[in-house]
């Protein structure tokens, strides 16, 4: 006899047929289809340090007790250093007071030129060229 309480068919009759689904290897979806997690591709980076006033990139044997090589700001500056904190009080994380103009250069112990972290987005070898050239190979005989 059966341990249920009711005798109509449902779906714990049909133990003969294969599931659905998934019971061949050939109805499994390809590798392509899946929608799995996908590898990761992130662009390099690197470690650079900017001139706060112009942008420009600041080579790495630069003299921090100099200036800019393209603006002449000076480098040895509050704003250029790792502590700059506009949000903190002195504008400084390590609450160093005595250094109003945070621009100028000035002789503070605890400098560290900051380095930025940032992706590699450009392209060394320029495009427009490249296109060009492939281009003219295509008919050359």
């Amino acid at each position: 006899m059966s341990d249920r309480k009711y005798r109509t068919p449902g779906y714990q009759d049909r133990k003969d047929e294969p599931q659905r689904g998934g019971g061949r290897a050939g109805d499994r979806p390809s590798p392509e289809m899946t929608y799995g997690p996908r590898s990761i591709q992130m662009a390099p980076t690197h470690k650079v340090s900017r001139c706060v006033h112009c942008g420009v990139v600041l080579p790495a044997t630069v003299d921090v007790s100099g200036n800019c090589p393209q603006c002449s700001a000076a480098l040895h500056a509050c704003k250029q250093c790792v502590n700059f904190d506009p949000g903190s009080r002195f504008e400084c994380r390590l609450t160093l007071a005595g250094f109003s103009k945070k621009d100028i250069a000035n002789d503070c112990q605890s400098f560290v030129l900051r380095m930025l972290i940032e992706k590699e987005t450009s392209v060394a070898t320029n495009r427009v060229d490249d296109a060009r050239k492939a281009f003219e190979n295509l008919f050359k005989k």
